[in-house]
């Protein structure tokens, strides 16, 4: 159905960089079988935007006239269309739920929409729900829901997914984040470790449902009723069934006026402390009984043996729903759960041993090896600088460097949120080393933490438990231009591009590190020998802040207090450093938060603001270079042929002095 098709790049204003084809047809053109085509033969990246001309225009000397085709917008295009099937309108539905937008075309791009692989979690989540089957990897390669529409499955249909049926009772291994937890502390000494979150429930609950609505959620999703049996082999049991009914408590809140947050915060405390992994008590539930006329609040908090953020984001809506439904007189009945916690354990505990993964092992050596200077005046000591003496500072970005952060900049280096945050870390943390005299030759170790549900191709989107993977990147910016990183100059492209290389250089998706260095016996004495991270950092994704009392729905965040975690006090800490992303969603837009948290004896409270200050100032000048049309490829974003950065750099200028794009 194509007479004559261009393909050409172009730049139609600052950011706004985009490969285009432009079609002639050959009588009648289906342009989302043009697309879908494209997609089938081509990584996203170079699928490009179609638009449909009666012809090409040339020059007088019969050459393509790049100046005359016009503006993907003022032509008809597959890009920005309207979704053309069921399928297609309910992802893009999906889209601009999950975004929070008011709507999105059938190929706009999660990721450039603001979307980062947390939130891919609740997309594959919500479409589930709808009726479709999408994994996290299909939307990280997909992206658009034009693209995810000729892949998603129908539910009914796809009974036969991988670890579906499996139970989740009975003996679970740990995972390699829960081996270097209990390295670490011991399990005596773990028991204050939790995540926890206060929202808001409707006036008049009772506590007789609510108690069988935890019930409900505690027979549904299994490992929250493990039990941690530290014997010579450590592993979590999980029986058939417990009781939850002294798990859950009322509190006469009714007369706290103005100290609600007080009192929410001392009961928060005594939640934390009355978890007891090895006794199999995972979880407290304390609801705030604010009077029958008055929206109460309830206080969920789970040990982190049995879940982590993402968790809590399947929890929630199915203790709502599980209320809902017996509230009304009904069963509970709640989405099923295609793969078991002990499934994904058991499967990682085999993929330690494979030689894929054992392949990996000179990789992850070579990058741990070389010295890196204590961040303080010493290095972290386990006996002193414990959970009670973690302190913080956090500084927040303004709506509008958030949205250009989370949007524009990615987009412009073809990245993620991930690449720009750290980016911006590594540049300050080295430009504060050198304040302090401090001269790092190999950069910096930083361990990063990530959701982890990426292993196997299982659909993990709706399992309970805690899958967070960590592994050590080397970041060094190599520059010690940082005022010209702070204004945005040439300079901070080049580190965007340097660091998500270097980001993009960990073996395989980075779980192999921890499963060689935990679950395989052979291979974890080599790389405990081998140096560690001093800084940790993670990036928790988008929540809903607290909305003022008037607006917040029932289960949603309460104003006093939203997601929350403890490490305990006798813990010994990871890092001597921990640097955390976060963007709370408000009415007015998205503000990311930057946290940094470390042991109080090791850095001075000012050192830390100015570090702080610094990672901020650094996303600024990204955020500033980007705006002045900033951006480019790296070589990680071609797998089909072979460039390094200043090939890509030299094509991607001469297609900009021939009007094209970057």
């Amino acid at each position: 159905g194509v007479a004559q098709v261009a393909v050409v790049v172009r730049e139609d204003g600052p950011g706004d960089k985009r490969l285009v084809a432009y079609v002639v047809p050959n009588g009648e053109l289906d342009l989302a079988g043009v697309r879908e085509f494209a997609a089938d033969r081509l990584p996203e990246y170079m699928i490009p935007t179609v638009v449909v001309l009666d012809a090409l225009p040339l020059t007088v000397n019969g050459k393509l006239d790049r100046a005359a085709l016009p503006a993907p917008d003022v032509a008809v295009t597959v890009a920005g269309r309207a979704p053309a099937t069921p399928t297609e309108e309910i992802l893009c539905g999906l889209f601009a739920e999950v975004l929070g937008l008011d709507e999105v075309s059938a190929d706009a791009s999660f990721f450039e929409l603001g979307g980062d692989s947390i939130m891919s979690m609740l997309l594959v989540s919500r479409a589930r729900k709808a009726g479709l089957v999408v994994s996290a990897r299909q939307v990280f390669e997909r992206r658009t829901p034009a693209d995810l529409a000729v892949v998603a499955r129908d539910v009914a249909t796809a009974d036969g997914l991988e670890g579906s049926g499996d139970s989740g009772t009975g003996e679970v291994p740990l995972t390699p984040v829960m081996h270097e937890l209990l390295d670490r502390a011991g399990a005596e000494r773990i028991a204050g470790v939790f995540q926890s979150t206060v929202v808001m429930v409707p006036a008049g609950l009772r506590l007789e449902t609510l108690t069988a609505a935890v019930q409900a959620v505690v027979d549904h999703h299994d490992i929250l009723r493990a039990r941690l049996d530290t014997g010579p082999a450590p592993r979590l049991l999980v029986p058939p069934t417990a009781s939850v009914a002294p798990w859950v408590r009322r509190v006469d809140a009714g007369g706290a006026g103005g100290g609600l947050e007080r009192l929410i915060a001392e009961q928060s405390r005594a939640a934390a402390d009355r978890l007891d992994p090895r006794a199999g008590v995972m979880a407290q539930v304390v609801w705030f009984d604010l009077g029958p006329s008055t929206p109460g609040r309830l206080l969920i908090t789970v040990h982190h043996l049995a879940v982590d953020t993402i968790s809590l984001r399947v929890l929630i809506p199915d203790l709502a729903q599980a209320y809902a439904d017996l509230a009304a007189g009904r069963e509970a009945v709640l989405e099923p759960v295609p793969t078991s916690f002990r499934h994904w354990a058991r499967a990682l505990r085999t993929e330690a041993t494979g030689q894929p993964r054992l392949a990996e092992l000179p990789a992850w050596a070579r990058l741990l090896r070389g010295s890196d200077a204590p961040l303080g005046d010493r290095p972290l000591e386990p006996a002193r600088d414990v959970g009670a003496t973690l302190r913080r500072v956090s500084v927040t970005a303004s709506s509008e460097l958030t949205a250009t952060l989370l949007t524009a900049v990615p987009a412009a280096f073809h990245a993620g949120i991930d690449d720009v945050l750290l980016t911006a870390l590594a540049s300050a943390v080295a430009e504060w080393r050198r304040h302090r005299g401090q001269h790092a030759r190999n950069g910096v170790l930083v361990d990063v933490e990530g959701h982890g549900r990426t292993s196997g191709g299982l659909d993990l989107a709706r399992t309970v438990g805690w899958f967070t993977s960590t592994y050590p990147v080397r970041l060094d910016p190599a520059t010690q231009d940082f005022s010209g990183l702070r204004g945005g100059g040439t300079v901070a492209g080049r580190t965007v591009k340097r660091i998500k290389e270097q980001l993009r250089a960990v073996p395989g998706d980075g779980l192999g590190h921890g499963l060689l260095r935990y679950l395989n016996a052979e291979t974890a004495p080599a790389l405990a020998a081998l140096p560690t991270a001093q800084i940790g950092f993670t990036y928790l994704g988008r929540f809903a802040d607290g909305l003022p009392e008037q607006t917040a729905a029932a289960w949603s965040a309460a104003p006093e207090g939203g997601l929350g975690g403890g490490v305990g006090d006798e813990v010994p800490l990871a890092h001597a450093l921990e640097a955390v992303g976060l963007v709370r969603v408000l009415p007015d837009g998205p503000l990311l938060t930057l946290t940094l948290a470390w042991p109080e004896h090791l850095h001075h409270l000012d050192d830390m603001r100015r570090l702080a200050d610094g990672w901020l100032a650094m996303l600024t000048g990204l955020a500033t270079h980007t705006t002045g049309s900033g951006g480019g490829h790296t070589p990680s974003d071609f797998s089909l042929i072979t460039l390094d950065q200043s090939q890509i750099d030299a094509l991607e200028a001469e297609l900009a002095d021939k009007g094209g794009a970057r």
